[in-house]
């Protein structure tokens, strides 16, 4: 069996740690594809890797640096060492004219859970610890930080602001991301 580098290698061992962008990524079948920077096949990403680097879905076009083990089915993403949303996002619909974005980037991350996220209409709502308001999240956020889906009690960390209309997601991450970081 040869290595994503053209290598020989054994089924089950551990290639060096690979950088790649996600070339597509379903939350619903639970999995997608790296494509690794130095070439090769692609590598599958499974949605239970992602899991145990706290999130349940990442954007098309995030790049990643994963630990990817060779099987008998192809190359396998083992670890999610770190994610970094899209270069190339299209333009946001949520308008943050008029916030700092100084101010934006020195916000705290508060930690968060989902309470429901309908990827179909484009948001949905999480509640901080400790706070009974909810704070909105958008589509659009979450593609500037490198998701694309988020579950129902989903732990998350978020930077948020208020708006003309109540508390707004700036930025979310995993909450193991920022604990973590």
């Amino acid at each position: 069996m040869k290595d994503v580098f053209g290598n020989e290698t054994e089924p089950g061992t551990y290639d060096a740690p690979h950088e790649g962008v996600v070339k597509w990524f379903d939350p619903l079948k639970g999995f997608g594809f790296v494509v690794a920077e130095s070439g090769g096949p692609d590598i599958l990403l499974h949605v239970n890797v992602l899991r145990s680097f706290g999130q349940s879905s990442v954007a098309d076009g995030a790049r990643v640096k994963i630990r990817v083990q060779q099987t008998d089915r192809g190359a396998q993403a083992v670890e999610v060492l770190t994610i970094e949303p899209p270069d190339e996002l299209p333009p946001a619909v949520v308008d943050f004219v008029g916030f700092d974005p100084e101010q934006l980037a020195a916000a705290e991350f508060e930690p968060a859970r989902v309470k429901w996220f309908d990827k179909a209409k484009g948001f949905g709502f999480a509640n901080v610890f400790g706070c009974a308001e909810d704070v909105f999240l958008h589509m659009d956020v979450l593609r500037q930080s490198g998701l694309c889906d988020l579950q129902p009690g989903e732990a998350v960390a978020m930077r948020v602001i208020v708006g003309d209309r109540g508390q707004l997601a700036a930025e979310v991450r995993a909450w193991e991301a920022v604990i973590d970081g």
